[in-house]
């Protein structure tokens, strides 16, 4: 079970060091085009080995990411403080026009899990130049931003957050979904469930919800420069359940022929990638919301 992550920097190294932490798999390379700093951080991660899992990590280049199960694609320009996802497009997109190719003559059997930003666009990109590699070629999507959602919501509901069931879909960024009209505890609705236990819920709550979902990523970047823990988690996660053949559903970015565009939405993931796209029950004006998401990014889309 090999994986390669194509990009050292924040967010390439935070991913590397979960799967280090949690065994997701038993090789790691790390590839990057400053060679230092992948093989640096190659070493740092290589040494926390002997207190968590046997994992072979190192460093390396295109050719040595042969035979790789899952390619994580992280390497692009960081996002800088008030700049939104979509203002990275033109950015990323030349560096990925370098990537792709190389990923697809090494490790051609491998599921591609694109998480540069803005991460439905560069999905897009990366789709349109791997061809027809369908299912095998998605982005993290909101997983992240899904999994914000169900931390703040078990947070207030005084649950566990892996027994709360939400989604968060459409665009990584600004104009993202939070769908709550589906949101779950113990099949109870989230609104349910917190009168039956006498706990408040509002518009008050869910407007200071979406604030903290919606605006996570530029109050963290604001603080300490870059976003890399959550999204390296969520990183390792999605490589286990492709490597663990688990057919887990996760909120990832793939082309959507109803939207038009890749985006996020509830989809089941198993070895080879995205097995199918699963339904999910939305008020009127979250559908309303859904197709301005869709329709936002078929411009900037249309535009690469």
């Amino acid at each position: 079970m090999k994986v390669t992550v194509v990009g050292a920097g924040f967010v390439g190294a935070a991913c590397a060091y979960a799967m280090t932490l949690r065994g997701s798999c038993r090789e790691i390379v790390l590839v990057d085009k400053n060679a230092a700093r992948a093989e640096a951080e190659a070493n740092d991660i290589l040494h926390a080995t002997p207190v968590s899992h046997a994992i072979n990590v190192r460093s390396g280049s295109f050719a040595d990411i042969a035979a790789s199960s899952v390619v994580v694609i992280t390497a692009g320009v960081n996002q800088a403080p008030g700049e939104t996802r979509l203002a990275l497009l033109a950015r990323n997109a030349a560096v990925f026009r370098e990537i792709v190719p190389q990923v697809l003559q090494h490790a051609p059997d491998a599921v591609i899990i694109v998480a540069t930003n803005p991460v439905d666009i560069m999905t897009s990109l990366t789709e349109t130049i791997a061809g027809s590699l369908t299912g095998r070629i998605f982005g993290s999507g909101t997983t992240l931003d899904t999994a914000r959602f169900r931390a703040l919501l078990g947070e207030h509901a005084g649950v566990d957050a892996r027994h709360v069931h939400g989604y968060v879909i459409g665009e990584h960024g600004d104009s993202e979904v939070l769908a709550w009209s589906s949101v779950k505890v113990a099949g109870m609705d989230f609104g349910e469930f917190c009168r039956s236990r006498r706990i408040e819920f509002n518009a008050a709550t869910i407007a200071h919800v979406d604030d903290q979902v919606r605006h996570a990523a530029f109050k963290i970047i604001s603080g300490k420069g870059a976003t890399a823990f959550g999204i390296g988690a969520v990183l390792a996660r999605l490589t286990e359940t492709i490597l663990r053949q688990e057919r887990a559903v996760h909120t990832v970015s793939a082309y959507s022929r109803l939207h038009k565009v890749a985006l996020s939405l509830p989809r089941l993931v198993g070895e080879k990638g995205i097995i199918d796209t699963i339904g999910i029950d939305l008020s009127g004006e979250e559908n309303l919301q859904l197709e301005k998401s869709a329709g936002l990014l078929r411009e900037f889309t249309a535009k690469l």
